[in-house]
């Protein structure tokens, strides 16, 4: 085991301080000096659990410097005004800065339940040896090994209330695992809808614009494909999926060990490195280019249908729906049908489809 070579070369390479020959194990033996008190079971999870800690304060920061580029962009593009969309279709006014907004909400909402599954990692089963009971083990070494390890760490490190429990227990991974799955399916929405505004330019509905990152395509001249978002919704997918592998190897736990470790850890570190990258990929070479189509996006407002929405409480719902309808028929304008049936009056209808009053909840006084 790991645990096995790791105990030889550092008896080995203790052997070379103390001036002895590697293999002169009468001196320092791997397992009576340097494993003593400990097993595989309790110092493999052991080191495997803090090693992931170590693994998630970085993604924390990749995480992090994302959801500051996001906000950077809400700002940038809070005066943009655009059409919202529900089930694909036109719903109601807001701006872009309001759709990135809510992308970094998103993921500042998932940052704090990932570092909240990350503390599970720092319940430890140090002393437990073999099968949690501490057979070969000294009194106190459990709680004064878990202390070292607090205080070389500066983590808040604590020993396992029940340690045959914690033993055959890989729950702490499966938490954490799924928080992260929880981050990559926010991410990988945010992605599709990076595709879908920048969609296109032509026939699309090219709010948008992603910087180009490479020719998109051997046969279409000029084509130029949303490359990063693809390959984050791609890191998305192999997080999910290892998920399914670490709810597996934790379910085949049996009795007093779960020897499935090894794959369930390598696929967690896997889906924590790979999204930690994702975020960096997304934020350099997508997010932080990302320009707006201002003009086109005022025009697709202005066209829209789903601005009656904006009337409902001034005319009542029947009205609208007969403007909506006409509108829909005719390929006239909301706007035009509401002055033309003198509804409401050129001044009145400004101040209701003001775009800053139709991105809040706002009570025009007409």
């Amino acid at each position: 085991s790991a645990n096995m070579n790791a105990n030889e070369v550092i008896a080995n390479r203790a052997l070379q301080i103390a001036g002895h020959q590697p293999g002169e194990y009468q001196y320092i033996h791997p397992n009576d000096h340097v494993n003593m008190a400990q097993s595989t079971n309790d110092a493999y999870p052991t080191a495997m659990q803090l090693g992931m800690y170590m693994i998630h304060k970085d993604v924390m920061t990749a995480l992090k410097a994302l959801i500051r580029s996001i906000r950077s962009k809400e700002k940038k593009f809070a005066n943009v005004i655009k059409m919202g969309r529900t089930q694909l279709q036109d719903a109601v006014p807001m701006t872009l800065g309001q759709t990135f907004g809510a992308y970094a909400s998103a993921l500042e909402n998932e940052m704090k339940r990932l570092d909240e599954a990350a503390q599970g990692l720092l319940v430890i089963n140090m002393g437990g040896t073999a099968i949690g009971t501490g057979i070969t083990a000294e009194p106190g070494y459990a709680e004064a090994c878990t202390k070292f390890i607090k205080k070389i760490s500066g983590w808040k490190v604590t020993l396992a209330e029940d340690l045959i429990d914690a033993s055959n227990d890989t729950s702490a991974f499966v938490v954490y695992s799924s928080a992260l799955k929880q981050v990559a399916i926010r991410l990988s929405k945010i992605c599709n809808d990076l595709r879908l505004l920048s969609s296109g330019p032509r026939t699309g509905l090219n709010e948008i614009n992603l910087p180009p990152r490479q020719p998109g395509s051997s046969i279409m001249p000029g084509k130029v494909n949303p490359v990063i978002p693809e390959v984050v919704n791609q890191v998305c997918f192999k997080v999910i999926g290892n998920d399914f592998t670490i709810t597996m190897a934790s379910e085949a736990a049996q009795l007093e060990l779960n020897v499935m470790e090894p794959v369930l850890v390598q696929s967690l570190v896997e889906s924590a490195t790979w999204l930690m990258r994702a975020f960096d990929t997304l934020r350099t070479e997508c997010i932080e280019g990302i320009t707006a189509n201002k003009q086109h996006c005022k025009e697709l407002v202005e066209y829209s249908i789903g601005i009656v929405t904006a009337l409902k409480p001034y005319l009542g719902y029947a009205k609208i729906t007969e403007v909506a309808q006409e509108a829909q028929a005719t390929g006239g304008s909301v706007y035009q049908l509401v002055l033309e049936k003198g509804y409401l009056t050129k001044e009145q209808l400004d101040k209701i489809m003001d775009p800053v009053n139709m991105t809040k909840p706002v009570k025009v006084e007409l």
